[in-house]
């Protein structure tokens, strides 16, 4: 049985106010983190400068919050003029002092004994209109929570939970509506993405990710695999307010690891979608891996820019992919500019006129085993990535020179359990060897700043551990991000020097923020158990 259980600790005057107007401007108030990714472009990247290379070492502890799970903390705050409202694992929310670290107050929401996520019980975020919260649920509800004082004001399931659906990502606010998708794709549901009216809750328009009989795309799928095609949703999109279209990142088919079942391209899995905000048409889509049999999600984040490409300025939508491309694509028609290794990759060697990928022959899962560049995890997975107008530059945490061994196995479906139909083994324990120990070939973490424009690598900086952490940059040209090792980074964004770091205790899995109280800068980031916020000695 569910359950809401509000705690009050010396609630103040509380007063959010966060109309649409200001979340399609946030870069002019740069004090605020008013979306998942800063603004609705997903550049993670911020115009605060009062932390710079040249004083970045000075940076000190302000305060320490220790929330009470032990999941994964993979939540990116909201800060509202001087409060930040984060998601402690599964889905208690909580109203802080963005300055002190102070509790306003706590929501907490206990979800169905169906819920099965696949990956842990996490959740990334919130969304806010006005003085209203929005987040998504394990258990596939998405629920209105009162900004001021905690306190639930409508609650929607969105699907079954029985089922394997769920609710991970933050939800996007776009005008009066509310937009999640759905997860849970391992466990052979159909993926979609709805859009929710904000003062009711009611559902206004939804897109099925697998398309059902008489819808475009329905043809990518043979025999009956799209009844089970999986899709999922685990990040959230973005959003352009001069074409109104809203971009969603779509996950593998189903079943994972074996395509027998389902011969075809599979769309609009292993896609990004962009979506009429309004009615949730399909405007355009790009499928990165047709037919996919790697597990390789298309979840990642969509980062819109306006950059001179070719001589010419052109809106653009950059995308690193965990199947080991970085593309460039024409955001308002979808047209594919530009596709590039930014890891080893060996199951294709270039891309066809239209920008399809080609096929290595032989590079698929077998029941004997196929090594393939790169493993399950990818070359990058949901983890944000960030573009610097300033440096021109496209940031992305990867995993380097990483592989798997995949397996396929016969697997039929059956509600509520797995349908994943083989297994890929890693060729290292990459928790247990470290980066000075491992063989070419064994994985690490890294960043990597590419340029966009040409595809080429401008600079790397390797950990000694793979990374589950996202990227923040600023205008005074640092980045920000971490690793599993435990260890929060300062680098110069411009040539990858490390300038500051410090030991957090627990791996970071989580994208930093950076936000102003009072005119002081800080910088936030979640880390094993716990939150920090950082800023400069006085």
């Amino acid at each position: 049985m569910k359950r809401a259980l509000l705690l009050l600790l010396g609630v103040g005057s509380l007063s959010a106010q966060v109309t649409f107007d200001r979340i399609v401007n946030a870069a002019k108030e740069p004090q605020n983190w008013l979306t998942y990714s800063g603004a609705f472009g997903s550049q993670r990247h911020s115009s605060l400068s009062q932390i710079t290379p040249a004083n970045v070492k000075n940076l000190e502890l302000q305060w320490q919050y220790q929330v009470r799970s032990l999941e994964k903390f993979e939540a990116t705050p909201l800060v509202v003029d001087g409060v930040m409202y984060t998601v402690q694992p599964p889905n208690d929310v909580m109203a802080l002092d963005a300055s002190t670290g102070r509790v306003f107050w706590i929501y907490s929401y206990t979800p169905s004994s169906d819920a099965r996520p696949c990956c842990g019980r996490v959740n990334r975020g919130l969304a806010i209109l006005g003085d209203i919260l929005f987040m998504g649920t394990i258990d596939a509800h998405l629920i209105a929570i009162d900004a001021k004082s905690g306190r639930p004001i409508w609650n929607r399931e969105v699907a079954k939970a029985a089922s394997g659906y769920a609710l991970t990502h933050a939800p996007l606010v776009v005008k009066d509506k509310v937009i999640v998708g759905t997860a849970g794709g391992e466990f052979g549901i159909r993926g979609f993405i709805a859009a929710y009216d904000a003062k009711t809750g009611n559902e206004v328009w939804r897109f099925h990710n697998i398309p059902e009989p008489g819808e475009p795309g329905h043809e990518t799928w043979k025999n009956d695999g799209w009844m089970h095609g999986g899709g999922s949703v685990w990040v959230t999109g973005s959003y352009d307010p001069e074409t109104n279209q809203t971009f969603w990142g779509i996950g593998n088919p189903g079943p994972d690891w074996n395509g027998d079942p389902r011969p075809g391209d599979n769309l609009y899995t292993d896609s990004v979608v962009a979506l009429d905000a309004d009615s949730g048409k399909l405007k355009w889509y790009y499928q990165f891996s047709p037919h996919d049999e790697f597990d390789y999600d298309s979840v990642q984040v969509p980062v819109l820019a306006d950059m001179q490409w070719k001589g010419r300025a052109r809106k653009v939508m950059l995308w690193a992919n965990r199947n080991g491309l970085m593309y460039v694509l024409d955001r308002t028609t979808g047209e594919f500019l530009q596709g590039k290794p930014f890891v080893e990759v060996n199951w294709m060697n270039g891309f066809d006129e239209k920008g399809r990928p080609m096929r290595v022959s032989g590079k698929v899962p077998t029941r004997d085993g196929t090594l393939i560049f790169p493993g399950n995890q990818g070359g990058t997975n949901w983890y944000s990535p960030s573009y610097s107008p300033r440096t021109g530059l496209f940031y992305i945490p990867t995993w380097g020179d990483y592989s798997s061994i995949y397996t396929k196995n016969d697997v039929e479906f059956e509600e509520g359990r797995n349908y994943g139909g083989g297994r890929p083994r890693g060729t290292v324990n990459l928790a247990r060897a470290p980066l000075n120990v491992r063989k070419d070939g064994e994985g690490f973490g890294a960043i990597r700043a590419m340029d966009p424009a040409t595809g080429e690598r401008k600079w790397e900086f390797k950990m000694s551990d793979v990374t589950d952490a996202g990227i923040l940059t600023t205008d005074s040209n640092l980045l920000f991000s971490g690793g599993r090792e435990g260890f929060f980074y300062a680098l110069d964004a411009r040539n990858g020097e490390l300038l500051w770091k410090a030991t957090l205790g627990g791996p970071v899995q989580s994208g930093a923020i950076t936000y102003s109280v009072n005119g002081r800068q800080y910088i936030s980031v979640n880390a094993g158990s716990s939150l920090f916020a950082f800023a400069l000695r006085q």
